[in-house]
């Protein structure tokens, strides 16, 4: 079991890096360990577990592999199959955030992939790119426009009027990409069989918990409602909570550290008022910090520095694209889907259409 750990520790170059960053961040800006531990958001870390928990008990009851095969008989193309998946994301992470869209529909992509024999691995790339433009819509998409339209002071209609022409340029964006990307060739079937009560059980009460869980966390309690899945699923179907991949909490959980000491620094400061001062810095600035340092971090320092809300909104939007830290989104999707060499191909995609939607954002705005 430990060598197995250790294995994949070594596998995985950003947990690697976020290890051996953290020593010179503390030698950098000293802290207590009980500063360490408030650094880290755990209402998003037990939401996570949580929701890793959920869709992949969704995922084992099979059912997801019955709806996927569904989907399949009324898209007969790669083409028309991604397409149809990257509107619905799109759509979805606009309502729900992009995190919840993307734990819903990997399994379900995921699930496509065994069927059909498509290679999946683009396919979940450009999920992650499309739940990125389709929760830049609302104030709800994603924990960035939260903040900055809480800042702001808009209402829920002002904020998403304001986004709106960015948000579908990029998913306009994206759906053309995927013309390329996607084949039209026609895809084969294999139709699932699992009708046994097991499944049926462990699939309806995994669907009912998705709502619960989403109004737990809306009400702060997700750590309390995490543990009592984590022990449900413990006592009934322990299979389920040995495929987590526990790991990526672990991710989740130094990248809170790494980038609040990195926050912390009092270089960072004259750094922001630099490029505050340079035009249309609040977009420019919200945008590559957020290559630096992810765009919910990057919201959260620079609007202590800007009123422009429109910019910053957009910049730390596409902020999301290019480098796999700009969103934790691209994150989860990278290391849910467990698809061999599939951090390189996404920086194929991902950084031409991080320069393509900062030259698009800049001429909205």
């Amino acid at each position: 079991m430990l060598r197995s750990v250790l294995s994949r520790v070594t596998e995985d170059y950003l947990l690697l890096a976020l290890l051996l960053l953290l020593p010179i961040l503390l030698w950098l800006q000293p802290a207590a360990p009980s500063g360490l531990v408030a650094l880290v958001d755990w209402h998003t870390v037990a939401a996570l577990a949580g929701l890793m928990l959920l869709s992949k008990a969704l995922e084992a009851s099979g059912y997801l592999a019955r709806f996927a095969s569904v989907l399949l008989g009324w898209c007969h193309t790669e083409r028309r199959l991604a397409q149809l998946l990257l509107l619905f994301a799109a759509l979805l992470s606009a309502i729900v955030t992009n995190d919840v869209a993307l734990f819903i529909l990997l399994p379900i992509a995921l699930s496509i992939g065994r069927l059909s024999g498509m290679a999946v691995g683009r396919l979940v790339i450009f999920l992650a790119l499309a739940v990125n433009a389709g929760s830049s819509l609302t104030p709800i998409g994603n924990p960035q426009n939260l903040l900055l339209w809480q800042a702001s002071g808009y209402s829920f209609w002002q904020f998403t009027l304001m986004m709106a022409p960015l948000a579908l340029s990029l998913l306009l964006m994206i759906l053309l990409l995927s013309c390329i990307a996607f084949a039209a060739t026609r895809l084969t079937i294999k139709v699932p069989h699992n009708n046994n009560s097991d499944n049926r059980r462990l699939f309806g009460w995994s669907l009912a918990g998705y709502p619960l869980f989403i109004l737990a966390m809306e009400y702060q309690l997700a750590p309390y409602a995490a543990v009592g899945l984590l022990a449900t699923y413990f006592i009934l179907k322990r299979s389920v909570v040995k495929a987590i991949d526990w790991l990526l909490l672990l991710v989740f959980i130094l990248m809170f550290i790494n980038l609040g000491l990195l926050a912390q620094m009092p270089l960072l400061q004259p750094l922001a008022i630099q490029i505050m001062a340079i035009p249309d810095g609040s977009y420019v600035g919200g945008a590559l910090l957020s290559q630096l340092i992810s765009n919910v971090p990057a919201a959260i320092f620079l609007q202590n520095f800007t009123t422009d809300w429109r910019a910053l909104s957009f910049g730390v939007s596409v902020g999301g694209f290019g480098l796999a830290i700009g969103s934790l989104a691209n994150l989860i999707a990278l290391r849910l889907s467990q698809q061999q060499g599939l951090w390189r191909e996404f920086h194929c995609w991902s950084l031409p259409m991080f320069v393509l939607s900062l030259l698009l954002g800049w001429l909205l705005l």
